[in-house]
């Protein structure tokens, strides 16, 4: 064999090798690129799953502390009502001839 023709082999071999790395990194990156996305996917899934809850949970919170107000009104109402019956209580006794 000529010294032309082991020369045009090996740069063949060589350019060979090299498309063959190629595609295989090409198909590497393809498939973690693929990957990122499905991790994406799960993230922002798991994201809008959190935001939601979040949002459930600041409503029901809101509501607790609405029904925390109005408990608190009905007992100062209550106390009201229960120092005014004991003001007429007193006062019926004053009145009453009876005692």
């Amino acid at each position: 064999m000529s010294t032309i023709a082991i020369i045009a082999i090996v740069v063949g071999a060589v350019i060979v090798i090299g498309l063959i790395a190629w595609f295989v990194s090409r198909g590497s990156a393809d498939k973690r690129r693929a990957q990122a996305r499905e991790l994406r996917g799960k993230a922002d899934e798991r994201r809008i799953g959190a935001e939601q809850r979040n949002a459930e949970a600041a409503e029901k919170e809101a509501r607790a502390k609405r029904a925390a107000a109005e408990a608190e009104e009905h007992r100062r109402v209550a106390d009201r009502e229960l120092e005014y019956a004991g003001k007429e209580a007193k006062q019926a006794q004053r009145v009453d001839p009876d005692r």
